[in-house]
């Protein structure tokens, strides 16, 4: 998945936060945050993009302030396994 920037947080009342990934094609797509998840200690965020698919992104989190945080590409395919195998597990028991 390409880079991307966190352009814009939108917080609406009873309804989730809205963000919109720039990718380094120029690309915005703006996307739901479904929340954040530990796995091996280090932060995770799930989003549903506005898109009309199924798809789930999931990134690594780091928070910068209160209302800043970036997005971290994960490229180690085990991380991602791992990460993938545990929002599942989640997601699973919610159901």
């Amino acid at each position: 998945m390409a880079d991307q920037d966190v352009k814009v947080v939108e917080e609406f009342e009873d309804e989730p936060e809205v963000i919109t990934l720039e990718f380094d094609d120029g690309v915005e797509l703006e996307a739901d945050i479904m929340g954040i998840f530990d796995v091996d200690n280090k932060e995770y965020i799930a989003l549903i993009p506005h898109d009309d698919t199924d798809d789930v992104y999931l990134y690594g989190y780091k928070e910068i302030s209160e209302e800043e945080f970036e997005l971290i590409d994960i490229e180690d395919d085990d991380e991602f396994e791992k990460v993938a195998a545990e929002f599942e597990r989640l997601t699973a028991e919610e159901l």
